[in-house]
């Protein structure tokens, strides 16, 4: 691939991160059920991909079958559950505690699939873990409980999700996030009759559904199939990197210095594993 085509495909994937990283504030900026939120956000999204994959290509998604199906159940679990989860502590939690994904893909893949475990991969759950328990003891005055165990369900989620899109065949990636979240609008239908539609709430959810889920999934599958194996592990990072950052300087919302230590732990774990897979 010629360098100005590489450089393209780094820098899409660069905005989605960042587009993604912007969840928790509009999160909390949205003054909804978090159902209701992720429903429409994804039903807006939706829409957004649709337009884009008929502009590219002259046709519709194709009909899921059975793996796509469920590749997006699990989607749908795991955006009402991501939601919730910032709804309900800190968004620093929720995506540090969702990151925690692959040492849950490495788990399930050896139990259920009988997929060979290594020792770095020993090593690496047994540090993930280490890591989210720090956001469980001591100081969560930033968070609450239910959170940050909404938190976790996520990253399990995420994990069954990953595991999923393995089996997923003749189908492109952007067509089974259209799906999941084609699907997701019509689960948080019941979550809709009782909004409260203020410039604030309208201006949030029309950012969340365009930009921040609908745009970023066009950027990331754009360029993540011409950037290398290592740059598509560490440029996602920015996503939790960025995410407290942009809640702080909005909200003021800080996390615990517990959850801090635990979120460093966590990102430098799944970060050493990948990038010894990667090699």
């Amino acid at each position: 691939m010629k360098q100005t085509g590489r450089g393209v495909a780094i820098f899409c994937v660069v905005m989605a991160a960042i587009l993604w990283s912007t969840g928790g504030l509009l999160i909390k900026w949205v003054d909804w059920n978090p159902i209701a939120i992720a429903g429409i956000r994804s039903g807006i999204s939706s829409m957004v991909m649709l337009g884009f994959w008929w502009m590219l290509t002259k046709r519709f998604p194709k009909k899921p079958d059975k793996f796509v199906l469920l590749a997006a159940f699990n989607y749908v679990v795991l955006v009402m559950l991501f939601v919730s989860a910032n709804k309900l502590t800190t968004s620093a939690n929720a995506i540090l505690l969702q990151f925690t994904a692959p040492a849950w893909a490495m788990l399930i893949g050896a139990w259920f699939f009988k997929e060979t475990f290594h020792k770095k991969d020993v090593i690496t759950v047994i540090v993930v873990f280490a890591g989210m328990i720090l956001f469980f003891i001591g100081d969560i005055d930033g968070g609450g409980l239910i959170g940050n165990i909404l938190a976790v369900l996520s990253g399990i989620s995420m994990a069954l999700l990953i595991i999923t899109l393995k089996k997923v065949k003749n189908h492109k990636p952007l067509e089974v996030v259209f799906w999941g979240n084609f699907f997701t609008f019509f689960v948080g239908l019941p979550f809709y009759f009782s909004l409260s539609f203020t410039g604030t709430n309208l201006v949030g959810i029309i950012l969340l559904g365009v930009f921040q889920l609908g745009l970023s999934y066009i950027f990331f599958t754009k360029g993540i199939q011409n950037v290398s194996v290592l740059e598509g592990i560490l440029i996602p990072v920015i996503e939790p990197l960025l995410n407290p950052i942009w809640v702080f300087m909005g909200t003021g919302e800080k996390p615990s210095q517990f959850a801090l230590v635990g979120g460093v732990v966590v990102l430098a774990a799944v970060i050493y594993h990948s990038v010894s897979e990667a090699k």
